[in-house]
């Protein structure tokens, strides 16, 4: 007799194995890691978490799954590499919920992006009165639509009947007026050209218009005006073609090109966009020249007046939209129509799944684009929370980023939540709250970038404490209160502040001191900075916006530091700095400067290999033979940031503005980044620190944070607020927009909103140091802020 089988074979699949990644900065990295469980990965930014977890686990388990759709899908789907990698067993279906910004179009909100929107309109169409039409009346992205004439309709046999039609309506919710955007524009036409000179003499004034290229092309072919004529005196005609003239095909040179007026160019190029999405310099022209204003025909709902008309127990759906969220789930579980019972229940559950996620305080209107990273990635999380599907795998960036510690429990429950459903839920945190709940913790380290990738801790958080590992020993840190705290120099102020959720606060801004602004998240202090102190004069804000570019751009070319760099080593040998960029006349001719040859596979994935010719340095031989200081550029770019700063304060090599930048970059704790590294390569943290050195370059009296700390390693933190003190003893004044209990501890003075969020909030509940807060404790920050001091 055989002996009983102990166990099913297929129960032996327990744990995702990693062997040899080599992705990015990861040195040959094995990890067993235990399904169903929550694991977190943590260490320093640029340790290499974000490539193993991002870019191996989760990018192999989503190629294996794009190669099981047919070709012809796999066509429309986008070609990942298979990562470096030995081998990856007990993979499970990857679910990725990162921090990317939802997107700038500014047709997208919260509503729409969620399907909350879809549902209402739903709603509407079978139960609205009086009655408009189907789901697209009370859509503001479609226009109605109205066609007549004859319609064909292809009968057997060959016949072709045809009917008359007098008029047939595809009615749409969009507000004809300003086009569903919310709000109209109107454009100051002085700032676009110089009506004293002639167009030949560069009289267009809008970035990029320039008469050298295309456009001047155009102007001087299409025979609308004479560009040598002074603008002031084009004719009436000549003015109205040059500004508002429609779509027109010409010939130039025997070349087919379409003429199209400034301002319907605008319109197409700039205005349809969102302006925090455009380059720096076209955003603040477009700040300049053109006005917005809420659109006067539907109020800045975006809807036409008859998908306004359509009331359910006196509210329109445009109504439902201005409701705070938390607010709009308790009106729509107070209705009570059987005849779409299924609709009010999968509705209400997505609205209940807000509040559960902590955004409670949102609305359906509000602006895809404005939501901050940490609460795009909340929002991505809804649709998973109630998700039938188990054993697949949860990814999820920094989730706790954007919490106040207040919320930071909540979120955990969330994660324990997935997790116990029968999930694996892998997590790159740097919080110790998030840290105490994992099931098996990843460090890597020990340092970042090439001092990084491997792995310095496997196992529980006990293991950790006493691994003596960087993120072991800075785990109980504790910040102290500062024994001696700045006098104000002068103040901000802010009077009647009302945007968004704010009750008309009235609050002064301490200059010449470090001054944090707290808060639950959604409880207005964004608003009061942006709304009511960014604009001002000297007011240089350094946000959380995503950094735009490619895989050619890179530390040197994002700070600004390659055009020194260039012009020292043209300098050097005579010649033009144009050979030293690997995007311009320097670049090698095989791969364009990119370092690698990429080849289409069609549906397989795009091969990358090492351009041959110029063994991935970038650039022609003959450019390598110009040194300066006696390296080549290839050479300089390879430097870290550490190793160049001493190259470029050295005899024979002193660069001094060079080495400012490098200092920037040193300061914000990026010495270890190669100046050549391209941008994709770098971590979310690294980013948000290259931003931060990258705009200390302009001259500010007062500096605006928006939580800095994104991102940052435990140990980290102790260096951003060791630059934010440099920066306010040599006489600026910096605001800092935070959650992280270490860098209240060290403020000046503490602006604290709530006391909740949204509706709940938009008060100020305190004012003072840091020490009355802890002492008083009647606010939530306070409470925290006392347990984290151990007052």
């Amino acid at each position: 007799m055989t002996s009983p089988q102990r166990g099913h074979l297929a129960d032996s699949h327990d744990r995702i194995r990693v062997q040899g990644a080599r992705e990015n900065n990861l040195k040959d990295v094995s990890v067993e890691l235990p399904k169903r469980r929550l694991t977190v990965f943590t260490g320093v930014s640029g340790s290499g978490k974000s490539s193993l977890v991002f870019g191996t686990i989760a990018a192999e388990s989503q190629r294996m799954i794009n190669e099981t759709y047919s070709a012809f899908v796999q066509g429309f789907m986008p070609t990942l590499a298979r990562p470096e990698v030995d081998l990856l067993e007990g993979l499970t279906t990857a679910i990725i919920v990162d921090q990317e910004r939802m997107g700038a179009n500014p047709r997208s909100t919260v509503g729409t992006a969620t399907d909350a929107n879809a549902m209402l309109r739903i709603l509407y169409s079978r139960l609205g009165q009086p009655h408009v039409g189907p789901p697209t009346a009370f859509s503001f992205n479609v226009p109605t639509r109205k066609a007549s004439g004859v319609m064909s309709t292809e009968k057997s046999g060959g016949r072709v009947e045809r009917k008359a039609v007098k008029e047939a309506v595809y009615l749409g919710g969009m507000c004809p007026r300003c086009e569903g955007m919310g709000n109209v524009s109107d454009i100051d036409l002085t700032v676009l050209y110089d009506e004293e000179k002639s167009l030949n003499e560069g009289a267009i004034t809008i970035p990029g218009y320039s008469m050298d290229g295309w456009y001047g092309r155009i102007f001087r072919g299409c025979g609308f005006f004479d560009p040598d004529k002074p603008i002031k005196k084009f004719t009436k005609k000549q003015l109205d073609d040059l500004l508002y003239k429609e779509a027109t095909k010409i010939k130039v040179e025997g070349i087919n090109l379409t003429y199209l007026g400034l301002v319907p160019q605008m319109q197409k190029s700039m205005l349809s966009k969102d302006v925090e999405a455009l380059q720096p310099h076209i955003r603040a022209f477009v700040e300049r020249a053109v006005t917005f204003q809420r659109c006067p025909e539907c109020d800045g709902t975006r809807l036409a007046p008859e998908a306004r008309s359509s009331k359910i127990a006196g509210k329109s759906i445009a109504d439902l939209c201005t409701m705070q969220i938390s607010d709009l789930a308790g009106w729509i579980r107070d209705l009570d129509e059987p005849s779409v019972a299924p609709l009010l229940t999968g509705l209400q559950h997505l609205l209940d799944s807000f509040t559960e996620i902590g955004l409670g305080y949102l609305s359906l209107d509000r602006p895809a684009g404005t939501l901050s990273g940490g609460e795009a990635q909340r929002t991505k999380m809804i649709r998973h929370l109630g998700s039938s599907l188990t054993d697949v795998t949860y990814v999820f960036d920094e989730p706790t980023i954007g919490l106040h510690p207040h919320d930071i429990e909540r979120m955990n429950q969330l994660l324990l939540q997935l997790r116990d459903k029968g999930n694996t839920v892998l997590v790159v945190e740097h919080k110790p709250e998030t840290i105490a709940i994992a099931d098996h913790i990843v460090d890597l380290g020990p340092g970042a970038g090439t001092g990084g990738g491997t792995v310095c801790f496997e196992g529980d958080l006990e293991g950790l404490r006493s691994s003596g590992t960087i993120t072991g020993r800075h785990l109980d840190d504790r910040a102290r209160l500062k024994d001696e705290l700045r006098s104000a120099a002068g103040v901000l102020e802010v009077r009647g502040a009302g945007a968004n959720n704010l009750r008309d606060v009235d609050v002064d801004i301490p200059l010449g001191v470090l001054c944090v602004v707290t808060g639950v998240a959604g409880s207005g202090k964004s608003s009061l900075i942006h709304g009511s102190i960014a604009g001002r004069d000297g007011v240089v804000v350094i946000d959380q916006g995503a950094i735009k570019g490619s895989r050619r751009s890179n530390p040197a070319t994002y700070s600004g530091l390659l055009d020194p760099i260039r012009k020292a080593f043209a300098k050097a040998n005579g010649v033009k700095p144009a050979l030293f960029s690997a995007n311009s006349e320097g670049a090698c001719p095989t791969c364009n400067g990119a370092g690698v040859i990429f080849t289409e596979l069609g549906v397989m994935a795009t091969v990358e290999s090492v351009c041959e010719e110029c063994e991935g340095r970038r650039f022609q031989a003959a450019v390598l033979e110009y040194t300066f200081g006696g390296r080549n550029i290839a050479e300089v770019l390879a430097m870290s940031v550490t190793e160049a700063e001493g190259f470029f304060s050295s005899d024979g090599a002193a660069t001094p503005a060079a080495h400012k930048i490098l200092a920037r970059l040193e300061d914000v704790g990026l010495g270890y980044v190669s100046l050549g590294q391209p941008l994709t390569t770098l971590s979310g943290g690294e980013r948000q620190r290259l931003k931060l050195a990258a705009q200390m370059a302009e001259k500010g009296d007062v500096y605006i944070l928006d939580e800095p700390t994104t991102g940052l390693h435990l140990a980290d933190v102790q260096n951003l607020l060791a630059m934010l003190d440099r920066l306010v003893d040599s006489g600026r004044s910096v605001v800092v927009i935070e959650h992280h209990q270490a860098v209240m501890a060290h403020a000046d003075w503490i602006v604290d909103l709530g006391p909740g969020a949204g509706h709940d909030g938009g008060t100020v509940v305190f004012e003072g140091t840091p020490a009355e807060l802890v002492k008083a404790r009647t606010t939530l920050t306070g409470q925290h802020l006392a347990a984290y001091v151990g007052a």
